[in-house]
């Protein structure tokens, strides 16, 4: 159920249309010119005699005589004819105005919305977001309350559907949501449907470590997911504290077609020790995993190196990677990142689809916080 609001009388409001069903097309445009382009034989004519110019003969045909008229006048009737948009038939019966199906405009869209799905389960559009919308929804809806330009609002934005939309449709817009899981989601569907054409940037998420210290003790599951998302992993799923000693994956090929193989990351916000080494080590074993990863907050001791060095290396196309790999957040916060395969992942964050046409980059916006904002 979708309610518009708007401050005063004054307010956006663009009517939308649907498309015809194909069986409708079907039925009625289903005359061809010989080039395939369809059409339907629309009348010409309307009922009753009218004594001005549309009641004239034309081009022969004497309407009046039926006890009708020309529904246009003379002077676009020749225009239609023209143009190639009259149907003459061979037995000399009335005329009739050729109307293409490539130049419907669709039906006024009622405010019962059937031409919207559901997300296909196995569409590339679903994302794994429990809450995900229809981009087609959101299209709809920023298309009718908003025109070209316009600023769109999505304060609980989730994996970012609105935020597509709104870029798609050259939008500027704002996207607010508390978890550092949604911003990962977000990023990586901005990156994959429209690249370096969005333009962003993302306010009250760590860039030094102090923040992130910061968002370590004040919500340690926060942290996790943040730190996953800066080397693109997506977070285990299940219940906080069922994880088995796994707190994300990166799945790779290193040849197409292949079984997908896996890449197991342990994150620490706390003291870190040897010990977490070999139990990452053990997950490795466990999962059959060819690359572990432990992100931490503190430097890895002398111990932990060694313990890291004697895992050996995994071999792929691209050359040689440590099987079990230390990565602070401050390697994280300089642009050091894992040491992996080159292949494009495959289930990591679930792919969005490429956007279609030329979606245009959106103007920057400056939202600065004051000394009073509180921003996530």
């Amino acid at each position: 159920m979708l309610l518009y609001y708007g401050r005063s009388d004054h307010v956006v409001w663009n009517a939308q249309r649907e498309d015809y069903e194909e069986e409708y097309l079907d039925r009625y445009y289903k005359y061809d010119d010989g080039d395939g382009s369809l059409y339907w034989r629309a009348d010409i004519t309307g009922p009753g005699v009218r004594h001005g110019e549309t009641g004239y003969p034309w081009r022969g045909r004497d309407v009046t005589a039926k006890g009708r008229h020309w529904a246009y006048p003379l002077a676009e009737l020749e225009r239609l004819h023209a143009a190639g948009r009259v149907y003459w038939p061979s037995g000399g019966g009335m005329p009739q105005e050729k109307r293409y199906r490539e130049d419907l405009k669709g039906r006024a869209a009622t405010d019962l919305w059937l031409d919207v799905n559901r997300i296909n389960p196995v569409g590339n559009e679903r994302l794994g977001y429990p809450t995900q919308k229809p981009e087609a929804l959101l299209d709809r809806i920023i298309a009718a309350s908003t025109n070209d330009g316009d600023t769109v609002l999505d304060p609980f934005c989730g994996c970012g559907t609105t935020v597509a939309a709104a870029q798609r449709a050259n939008r500027r817009w704002i996207g607010i949501d508390i978890t550092s899981l949604a911003i990962s989601l977000i990023r990586s569907r901005l990156a994959d449907a429209f690249g370096d054409q969005a333009k962003y940037e993302v306010v009250g998420e760590p860039v030094s470590l102090p923040d992130a210290a910061k968002l370590a003790h004040d919500d340690p599951y926060q942290f996790q997911w943040w730190a996953l998302g800066l080397v693109g992993a997506r977070p285990v799923e299940g219940k906080k504290g069922a994880d088995k000693g796994i707190d994300g994956r990166i799945y790779f090929h290193d040849a197409p077609g292949e079984k997908p193989k896996q890449i197991v990351l342990s994150v620490k916000a706390g003291h870190v020790t040897v010990s977490h080494l070999r139990d990452l080590r053990g997950v490795i074993e466990r999962e059959k995993a060819e690359i572990g990863v432990l992100l931490c907050m503190e430097e890895p001791t002398g111990p932990m190196r060694k313990e890291a060095a004697n895992a050996g290396f995994y071999r792929s196309p691209w050359g040689q990677h440590a099987r079990l790999q230390i990565l602070t957040v401050e390697d994280l916060l300089t642009g050091k990142t894992i040491n992996r395969p080159l292949a494009q992942t495959s289930v990591t964050l679930k792919k969005a689809p490429k956007a279609k046409g030329k979606a245009a980059a959106n103007a920057p916006l400056d939202f600065s916080p004051g000394e009073d904002d509180e921003v996530v």
